[in-house]
Protein backbone atom coordinates (compact mmCIF):
# COMPACT_ATOMS: atom_id res chain seq x y z
CA UNK A 1 0.00 0.00 0.00
CA UNK A 2 2.66 2.69 0.85
CA UNK A 3 5.03 1.08 -2.41
CA UNK A 4 1.54 2.38 -4.56
CA UNK A 5 1.31 5.70 -3.15
CA UNK A 6 4.72 5.78 -3.34
CA UNK A 7 4.67 5.01 -7.02
CA UNK A 8 1.78 7.41 -7.32
CA UNK A 9 3.76 10.19 -5.77
CA UNK A 10 6.73 9.52 -7.73
CA UNK A 11 4.79 9.85 -10.68
CA UNK A 12 2.99 13.11 -10.30
CA UNK A 13 5.78 14.71 -9.17
CA UNK A 14 7.66 13.54 -12.39
CA UNK A 15 4.23 14.55 -14.74
CA UNK A 16 4.33 18.14 -12.98
CA UNK A 17 8.33 18.08 -13.74
CA UNK A 18 8.12 17.15 -17.00
CA UNK A 19 4.67 20.04 -17.79
CA UNK A 20 7.65 22.73 -16.15
CA UNK A 21 10.39 21.73 -18.41
CA UNK A 22 8.06 21.90 -21.28
CA UNK A 23 6.63 24.94 -20.02
CA UNK A 24 10.14 26.39 -20.01
CA UNK A 25 10.70 25.49 -23.28
CA UNK A 26 7.47 26.91 -25.10
CA UNK A 27 6.73 23.23 -26.45
CA UNK A 28 4.01 23.52 -28.23
CA UNK A 29 2.72 19.33 -27.86
CA UNK A 30 2.87 20.31 -24.03
CA UNK A 31 0.78 23.07 -24.00
CA UNK A 32 -1.65 21.22 -26.40
CA UNK A 33 -2.02 18.40 -24.40
CA UNK A 34 -2.40 20.73 -21.25
CA UNK A 35 -5.33 22.65 -23.15
CA UNK A 36 -6.85 19.30 -24.09
CA UNK A 37 -6.72 18.15 -20.29
CA UNK A 38 -7.80 20.84 -18.51
CA UNK A 39 -10.07 23.19 -21.36
CA UNK A 40 -13.69 22.02 -19.74
CA UNK A 41 -12.81 22.57 -16.19
CA UNK A 42 -11.31 26.15 -16.62
CA UNK A 43 -14.30 26.83 -18.86
CA UNK A 44 -16.70 25.82 -16.09
CA UNK A 45 -14.82 27.68 -13.78
CA UNK A 46 -14.34 31.02 -15.69
CA UNK A 47 -17.98 30.65 -16.51
CA UNK A 48 -19.02 30.48 -13.01
CA UNK A 49 -16.85 33.60 -12.17
CA UNK A 50 -18.31 35.45 -14.82
CA UNK A 51 -21.73 34.22 -14.96
CA UNK A 52 -21.32 34.72 -18.77
CA UNK A 53 -20.05 32.08 -21.39
CA UNK A 54 -18.82 34.63 -24.10
CA UNK A 55 -16.70 36.43 -21.64
CA UNK A 56 -15.86 32.87 -19.66
CA UNK A 57 -14.32 31.72 -23.30
CA UNK A 58 -12.61 35.50 -23.94
CA UNK A 59 -10.73 34.92 -20.10
CA UNK A 60 -9.97 31.32 -21.22
CA UNK A 61 -7.79 32.56 -24.12
CA UNK A 62 -6.20 35.20 -21.53
CA UNK A 63 -5.50 32.20 -19.10
CA UNK A 64 -4.11 30.23 -21.51
CA UNK A 65 -1.98 33.23 -23.12
CA UNK A 66 -0.38 34.14 -19.52
CA UNK A 67 0.46 29.98 -19.12
CA UNK A 68 2.28 30.45 -22.25
CA UNK A 69 4.24 33.77 -21.00
CA UNK A 70 4.52 32.69 -17.56
CA UNK A 71 5.45 29.41 -18.11
CA UNK A 72 8.95 29.77 -17.05
CA UNK A 73 7.98 30.88 -13.43
CA UNK A 74 5.74 27.19 -12.97
CA UNK A 75 8.63 25.44 -10.75
CA UNK A 76 6.82 22.12 -10.32
CA UNK A 77 6.23 22.10 -6.58
CA UNK A 78 2.81 22.12 -6.87
CA UNK A 79 0.00 20.68 -9.23
CA UNK A 80 -0.17 22.06 -12.23
CA UNK A 81 -3.63 22.41 -11.89
CA UNK A 82 -3.98 24.20 -8.98
CA UNK A 83 -1.03 26.98 -10.49
CA UNK A 84 -3.58 27.09 -13.81
CA UNK A 85 -6.61 27.90 -11.73
CA UNK A 86 -4.86 30.53 -9.89
CA UNK A 87 -4.07 32.27 -13.22
CA UNK A 88 -7.45 31.80 -14.04
CA UNK A 89 -8.57 33.56 -10.57
CA UNK A 90 -6.02 36.70 -11.14
CA UNK A 91 -7.75 36.96 -14.74
CA UNK A 92 -11.12 36.63 -13.36
CA UNK A 93 -10.84 38.88 -11.05
CA UNK A 94 -8.83 41.43 -12.77
CA UNK A 95 -12.08 41.15 -15.67
CA UNK A 96 -14.59 41.98 -12.53
CA UNK A 97 -12.88 44.69 -11.06
CA UNK A 98 -12.94 46.54 -14.49
CA UNK A 99 -16.54 45.78 -15.82
CA UNK A 100 -19.31 47.97 -15.38
CA UNK A 101 -22.66 45.93 -13.61
CA UNK A 102 -23.93 43.24 -15.71
CA UNK A 103 -27.41 42.80 -16.67
CA UNK A 104 -29.24 39.42 -16.61
CA UNK A 105 -27.85 36.67 -17.94
CA UNK A 106 -28.61 35.36 -21.71
CA UNK A 107 -31.67 32.66 -21.37
CA UNK A 108 -30.84 29.88 -23.16
CA UNK A 109 -32.74 27.83 -25.59
CA UNK A 110 -33.41 24.00 -24.83
CA UNK A 111 -34.65 21.30 -27.51
CA UNK A 112 -38.18 20.80 -27.46
CA UNK A 113 -38.00 17.22 -27.93
CA UNK A 114 -35.62 16.54 -24.42
CA UNK A 115 -36.70 13.75 -22.09
CA UNK A 116 -38.69 14.89 -18.51
CA UNK A 117 -35.20 14.07 -16.79
CA UNK A 118 -32.85 16.06 -18.97
CA UNK A 119 -35.91 19.41 -18.56
CA UNK A 120 -35.13 18.81 -14.82
CA UNK A 121 -31.56 18.81 -14.82
CA UNK A 122 -31.55 21.64 -16.82
CA UNK A 123 -33.75 23.17 -14.31
CA UNK A 124 -32.05 22.59 -11.43
CA UNK A 125 -28.87 24.02 -13.07
CA UNK A 126 -30.33 27.22 -13.94
CA UNK A 127 -31.50 27.63 -10.38
CA UNK A 128 -28.38 26.83 -8.90
CA UNK A 129 -26.78 29.10 -10.91
CA UNK A 130 -28.91 31.79 -10.47
CA UNK A 131 -28.48 31.17 -6.92
CA UNK A 132 -24.86 30.97 -7.06
CA UNK A 133 -25.27 34.23 -9.26
CA UNK A 134 -26.97 36.05 -5.92
CA UNK A 135 -24.08 35.53 -3.92
CA UNK A 136 -20.86 37.91 -3.48
CA UNK A 137 -18.42 36.46 -5.34
CA UNK A 138 -16.13 35.53 -2.67
CA UNK A 139 -18.56 33.00 -1.33
CA UNK A 140 -19.40 31.66 -5.37
CA UNK A 141 -15.62 31.21 -5.66
CA UNK A 142 -14.74 29.12 -3.26
CA UNK A 143 -18.41 26.83 -3.73
CA UNK A 144 -17.46 26.57 -7.13
CA UNK A 145 -13.81 25.78 -6.10
CA UNK A 146 -14.84 22.90 -3.47
CA UNK A 147 -18.09 21.55 -4.38
CA UNK A 148 -18.03 22.27 -8.78
CA UNK A 149 -14.04 21.75 -9.35
CA UNK A 150 -13.43 19.47 -6.55
CA UNK A 151 -10.52 20.98 -4.68
CA UNK A 152 -9.40 20.54 -1.28
CA UNK A 153 -9.90 23.31 1.71
CA UNK A 154 -5.83 23.62 1.48
CA UNK A 155 -5.80 24.09 -2.46
CA UNK A 156 -8.36 26.53 -2.35
CA UNK A 157 -6.50 28.56 0.41
CA UNK A 158 -3.24 28.56 -1.92
CA UNK A 159 -5.20 30.01 -5.24
CA UNK A 160 -6.99 32.46 -3.53
CA UNK A 161 -4.20 33.26 -1.47
CA UNK A 162 -6.04 33.61 1.81
CA UNK A 163 -6.14 31.57 5.39
CA UNK A 164 -7.62 28.22 5.15
CA UNK A 165 -9.85 29.40 7.57
CA UNK A 166 -10.80 31.83 5.70
CA UNK A 167 -12.02 29.33 2.98
CA UNK A 168 -13.86 27.69 5.82
CA UNK A 169 -15.84 30.32 6.69
CA UNK A 170 -16.80 31.91 3.65
CA UNK A 171 -17.93 28.42 1.88
CA UNK A 172 -20.31 28.35 5.34
CA UNK A 173 -21.84 31.67 4.55
CA UNK A 174 -22.00 30.57 1.37
CA UNK A 175 -24.25 27.49 1.57
CA UNK A 176 -25.95 29.63 4.39
CA UNK A 177 -26.48 32.14 1.85
CA UNK A 178 -27.79 29.40 -1.00
CA UNK A 179 -30.13 27.80 1.22
CA UNK A 180 -33.17 30.36 1.24
CA UNK A 181 -32.91 30.46 -2.64
CA UNK A 182 -32.64 26.97 -3.09
CA UNK A 183 -35.28 26.26 -0.93
CA UNK A 184 -37.09 29.02 -2.24
CA UNK A 185 -36.98 27.71 -5.41
CA UNK A 186 -37.98 24.00 -4.69
CA UNK A 187 -41.39 25.18 -3.73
Amino acid sequence: MVAAAFSSLITMETEEAQIATGLRRRDPEVLDALIEQYQHRLLRYLAHMTGNMATAEDLFQETWIRVLEKGHQYDAKSRFATWLMTIAHNVAIDHLRKRTPASLDEMRDSEDAAPFEQVAAIEDKVRIQAALDQLPPIFREVLVLRFQEQMKLEEIAKLINIPLATVKTRIYRGVVALRPALMGGAQ
